[in-house]
């Protein structure tokens, strides 16, 4: 057993010295802090996809209707996870602003009802 053990209950922890400040907390979470933590993970992940594009280069034949042309499959796959990703968005965006003109119509609703409701001064 070591003579510094803080757990020990015959010894208190030594005071701090008058000339020392104690230590500041560190930083808590910031937006830059989690902007920087973000951009690190995208460049992992652009990493991997270059990758992944590098390692499936065979062409591939793609047939659409009348339409017919090659591509390297990694690139197809890719193209096909941003077109996923795209339409994902747009069906997203709809729903906002779809919800948003529900919550202006109902806080709009509210205030008409509560200018009705309050008797005149």
């Amino acid at each position: 057993m070591s003579s510094n053990d803080p757990a020990s209950p015959s010894q208190q922890p030594a005071a701090p010295s008058a000339g020392k400040t104690p230590k500041e907390p560190a930083v808590g979470f910031t937006r830059a802090g989690a902007l920087w933590s973000f951009l690190i993970l995208g460049f992992l992940i652009l990493i991997v996809l270059l990758i992944f594009i590098t390692q499936n280069m065979a062409p591939t034949k793609f047939y659409f209707l009348t339409w017919h042309w090659s591509l390297p499959l990694g690139v197809a796959i890719l193209l096909a996870a941003v077109g996923g990703g795209l339409l994902t968005v747009a069906v997203g965006t709809a729903r906002i602003f779809q919800l948003r003109r529900t919550a202006k119509k109902h806080l709009a609703a509210a205030r008409a009802q509560q200018r009705d409701v309050e008797p005149p001064s």
